[in-house]
């Protein structure tokens, strides 16, 4: 079993960074790849980036120039960092963690999610 925290949300105005953390416990020499969603009330959970232990790194085209997802493996935690946030970007954003896809639902592990609040 793995165990992921999020931290770093909160409050910024449009046009602001922020830098989100996810900390990774348990059995993490079974993760193989680290990634970032979101979801707002009533839709679905978007997924915006994702890393593989090996470095290589995915992104949704909606996020992509302004969001950089990184990995320190020494420490079990992946990164978003965030720049040039718009209001539509307000949602929770949840951690996902597990072995390479396709995943068994057991194995596919989501932390508890941190907000994110893009506002004047």
């Amino acid at each position: 079993q793995v165990q992921l925290v999020e931290s770093g949300g909160g409050l910024v105005p449009p046009g602001g960074s922020l830098k989100l953390s996810c900390s990774a416990s348990g059995d993490v020499t079974s993760i193989y790849s680290m990634g970032w969603a979101r979801q707002t009330p009533g839709t679905v959970r978007e997924p915006l980036a994702q890393i593989t232990k090996d470095g290589t790194a995915e992104y949704s085209d909606f996020v992509k120039g302004r969001f950089t997802i990184s990995l320190d493996k020494a420490k079990s935690t992946v990164y978003l960092q965030m720049h040039n946030l718009k209001p539509e970007d307000s949602a929770v954003y949840y951690c996902n963690a597990g072995p390479p896809f396709p995943r068994l639902a057991e194995q596919d592990y989501w932390g508890q999610g941190t907000q994110v609040t893009v506002s004047s």
